[in-house]
């Protein structure tokens, strides 16, 4: 029997846990025509969020398209271009011979290159000129509006990992090109989202930037116990195995609620479980989880400063005041000046999340290790 719980890929069906109001947050943006900016912590649900509550408006609506664009491996306006086309062209298509039509169709200016791969599951990719497509990016920015009208429906475009457009080549000018078209839009809605909060947070409150109160802007939290404990009690049973409601909540607990770490321990503990859970058993998955990563945090925390790893000593410490001249010498963070690069250096390197001042480590389990193991 293949293990139960899902990390590291989007989560579906029964494993995706709570987020209702989340889900009708975003189903009610995208209904009412309003663009989103979606940001939180790597590995908190994100990308599983955003196809949950898109798949859910189709299915409710089908005069509804979601196009799901994951900028992850994009790292250039050319490759951009190509997959917003091929996306939304294929979003409004059915058979190959209509994909064919409508990039011919709505791409007017020139003729994209479609190459076909015939099989089981038949694929087609575009080549756009980019020469030509360079001089004039509007028609494709445009696209999805000018589909929408035409065929009247409305279309949702979902991008992850949005941050990215800051390894372009000019991500300013790009940034305006986007903006400059897209808030014109009436038909087509713009969800955009990703995991480098500060990057993020740099783009969309920046009365500088060119995206700035482009939407509403939601920040995910983590999923509250009560979910993760129903989820967690359910799964076993469902699998002929048994864990108590106490140690369902203790997953959680050891994990602090963390999307991606309460599947993983659950899973560990589930694997290591012949019928019924104990403390043990969640006591060796935790820690063999820590040894797991180990050379990981090892090499993360090789790459920091001495005084960065003095920083995450005083967290670990529930420190409040980082500047004062106490805290400063007690943990040898050199100068309340320095502090503040410290910090900044910590944040951007998506160690450590400062919100409303409240400073945390993001990894709950590279913070066990650092404590347990590191510091002990």
């Amino acid at each position: 029997m293949n293990a139960p719980f899902v990390f590291g890929k989007i989560a579906t069906r029964n494993n995706f846990i709570d987020r209702r109001k989340e889900i009708q947050h975003l189903k009610m943006n995208f209904y009412s025509g309003i663009n989103t900016i979606l940001i939180s912590p790597r590995r908190w649900g994100k990308s599983s969020l955003v196809e949950k509550a898109g798949h859910e408006l189709v299915d409710e609506n089908p005069d509804y398209r979601v196009v799901f664009i994951d900028m992850f491996n994009i790292r250039s306006e050319e490759e951009f271009y190509k997959d917003l086309s091929e996306k939304v062209i294929k979003s409004v298509s059915g058979k190959i011979d209509e994909i064919v039509e409508n990039s011919k169709k709505f791409l007017r200016q020139w003729i994209p290159k479609i190459s076909f791969t015939p099989g089981a599951q038949e694929e087609i990719s575009f080549g756009l000129d980019w020469k030509e497509v360079s001089k004039n990016p509007d028609e494709i920015l445009n696209m999805a509006e000018t589909i929408s009208n035409e065929k009247k429906v409305k279309i949702i475009i979902c991008i992850d990992e949005f941050q990215n457009i800051a390894f372009f080549d000019d991500p300013l000018a790009f940034q305006k090109k986007l903006r400059s078209n897209w808030q014109h839009h009436q038909s087509t809605t713009y969800c955009l989202f990703g995991s480098k909060r500060h990057m993020l947070m740099e783009f969309f409150t920046s009365p500088s930037m060119p995206f700035y109160k482009f939407g509403d802007m939601i920040f995910l939290e983590k999923i509250q116990t009560k979910y993760w404990e129903e989820f967690i009690v359910r799964t076993f049973e469902e699998t002929g195995k048994k864990i108590t409601k106490k140690q369902a909540v203790k997953i959680s607990s050891l994990a602090e609620n963390h999307p991606y770490y309460v599947q993983q321990l659950a899973q560990q503990t589930w694997l290591r479980t012949n019928k019924k859970a104990s403390d043990k058993i969640i006591d060796d998955a935790v820690e063999s989880l820590i040894l797991q990563l180990s050379l990981l945090f090892q090499s993360i925390t090789e790459s920091l400063s001495t005084t960065q790893i003095n920083f995450l000593k005083a967290v670990l410490h529930k420190v409040v005041r980082f500047s004062s001249k106490e805290t400063i010498e007690e943990f040898g963070l050199g100068t309340s000046a320095n502090v503040i690069k410290i910090k900044k250096a910590l944040i951007s390197k998506e160690i450590i999340d400062d919100r409303a001042g409240k400073i945390e480590i993001l990894d709950p389990i590279y913070a066990k290790w650092l404590k347990d193991f590191y510091f002990r």
